[in-house]
């Protein structure tokens, strides 16, 4: 189980995720909320949105800061394929 939080002040629990791979999935959802909200003119703070996956003992196994661009397209955050790892394709 991981547990996904917006760690600003002060921290907030978003969600949780049963794999990996889910936690990041919805960590990239959050970015695209706020370049959503910053190209809708929303107010953004100036040191960006920091995100941590957190494991089931609370402990922070990754963290990303995310500074929207609303002059660009969302592009996602999270890499899909790691370590030379593609995709099967059938």
């Amino acid at each position: 189980m991981f547990q996904i939080w917006e760690s600003g002040e002060p921290a907030r629990f978003v969600t949780d995720a049963e794999t990996l791979q889910g936690a990041l999935d919805k960590v990239d959802t959050m970015c695209r909320l706020r370049h959503d909200q910053a190209a809708a003119a929303l107010e953004q703070p100036e040191n960006g949105y920091r995100f941590e996956i957190r494991g089931e003992n609370g402990t922070a196994l990754a963290t990303l800061t995310y500074w929207p661009d609303p002059s660009r397209p969302y592009e996602s955050v999270i890499v899909r394929e790691m370590g030379g790892q593609q995709e099967e394709k059938g």
